[in-house]
């Protein structure tokens, strides 16, 4: 237990970090799984399909990120109580209230917009781009829209809840979700009906998620139920402003990893889109582990934001980020070990994948990013977003480089146009953002001074 308390392992960050390990696992399973069951050709329309599902966050617009912070800053003044009624200063109360019916308008129209864009997106794509070889994509596609439509109208509901305190609740759920989501997807691909894969994990987070939220329906219901007031959030004035900003660069985040197997798929074919996929979930399930320690803490960086105990603040985003970086480290060198010997311990499954030069090459790309990750933390926990520029930079820097160098060196030009967007661009405007918004320009001085006297 010492030990676990000196690298930052606290509940909240233990059942995080297992959440994630679950789905690593998971992921590995079904990788070999997919090795096994799918031909090469259908591994390339199993990674486009997920590529083309994560569209969702176009319309999440990171919105789930606002409402966590904005119940975290009215909750300070709050007391839950374990029956789920609040009590506490009147105009905290309405303004959570108010901040869960935003939520709920938000996702019931955003859930409905995507199912009606990318259900015709998908089957046009994939239509169009079908090679020589017959696979049976459309019912998966269409099963994997249908469960994303439904999962997406309940993220908001757990932000909101981690939002409220209950951050070590939430990670237990995610847990649990990442348990039976590998379950399913396992049944489908042992099943010979790989590509349902990606729908049935969607299921089996969507389950366990509105078993989660049942759990806690008296607080749900109740904040629904109160009566507005005169103190009740003022869209335009407060959350809009931080939002798009938000939404325009949770919709860049799209174009620095997701965009590339979709152009990879029509331009160089499905094998070279599934080798890519494979290894770049491998990469993003890296940052996913090592970022429990920095994630679980945006609900006590709003609190301490709120109570403007600015010390406290850095203090700790000091020592998660050296620990969430220590964590990314450690997994990069063994992750890179493992594709190395690949080749010789499992050629069949090297094939599935890219070199282990290649590989290194989006590694260092998803070392640059996790590190702008948390710094993103931190600054949005302000209820504000000072990376929009950044986002459309790297953005538009990846989609470039894409266009220019994956048709002539397919592969090989993804790798090195990530790696150049994250390392030349990413980074060092992350970096700038970071030093300009704590030194004031955002409003922080007392975060500058602080930062001054802990140097």
């Amino acid at each position: 237990m010492k030990l676990l308390r000196a690298i930052g392992v606290d509940r909240a960050v233990g059942y995080a970090f297992l959440a994630r390990l679950a789905n690593i696992v998971g992921s590995a399973g079904t990788v070999l799984l997919i090795v096994h069951f799918l031909s090469p050709v259908e591994q390339g329309y199993y990674y486009t399909l997920l590529s083309l599902v994560s569209l969702q966050i176009v319309f999440e617009l990171g919105f789930s990120f606002v409402v966590q912070q904005l119940a975290a800053h009215e909750c300070v003044h709050l007391e839950l109580r374990s029956d789920g009624s609040v009590a506490g200063d009147a105009a905290a109360h309405a303004r959570l209230a108010c901040a869960l019916r935003l939520t709920v308008r938000w996702y019931s129209a955003a859930a409905l917009a995507m199912g009606l864009v990318l259900a015709p997106l998908g089957m046009v794509f994939f239509a169009r781009h079908a090679g020589s070889v017959r696979v049976d994509w459309q019912w998966p596609w269409l099963a994997a829209i249908a469960a994303s439509v439904a999962a997406l109208w309940c993220v908001p509901y757990y932000s909101f809840i981690e939002g409220c305190g209950y951050v070590h609740a939430v990670a237990a759920m995610q847990l649990r979700q990442a348990l039976v989501s590998t379950l399913l997807a396992w049944t489908a691909m042992v099943l010979h009906a790989g590509l349902f894969a990606p729908a049935l994990v969607i299921v089996g987070y969507m389950a366990v998620g509105l078993h989660f939220l049942a759990t806690h329906r008296r607080l749900l219901f109740g904040l629904l139920r109160h009566a507005p007031d005169a103190e009740a959030i003022d869209w335009r004035g407060e959350v809009w402003p931080f939002q798009w900003r938000i939404a325009v660069s949770w919709m860049c985040s799209y174009f620095t990893v997701q965009i590339f197997i979709p152009i990879l798929f029509a331009l160089r074919g499905p094998v070279e889109a599934g080798q890519m996929g494979m290894s770049l979930s491998i990469t993003g399930y890296m940052s996913v582990l090592a970022l429990a320690w920095t994630s679980t803490k945006a609900t006590p960086f709003g609190f301490l934001i709120a109570r403007r105990e600015f010390g406290r603040l850095l203090a700790l985003f000091r020592r998660a980020v050296a620990q969430s970086m220590g964590a990314f480290a450690a997994i990069a060198v063994c992750a890179l070990g493992v594709v190395a010997v690949l080749p010789m311990a499992a050629p069949r499954l090297a094939a599935r994948m890219v070199p282990v030069g290649l590989f290194a090459l989006l590694v260092l790309g998803a070392a640059a990013s996790h590190l702008t990750q948390n710094l993103a933390i931190l600054l949005r926990s302000f209820k504000r977003e000072p990376f929009l520029g950044q986002s459309l930079a790297v953005a538009a820097t990846n989609i470039l480089l894409a266009v220019a160098l994956i048709p002539r060196m397919g592969m090989w030009g993804t790798a090195f146009g990530y790696s150049a967007a994250m390392c030349i661009v990413g980074l060092p405007y992350a970096l700038m953002v970071y030093r300009r918004s704590s030194r004031s320009q955002m409003g922080l001085g007392e975060l500058a001074a602080c930062e001054r006297s802990t140097a």
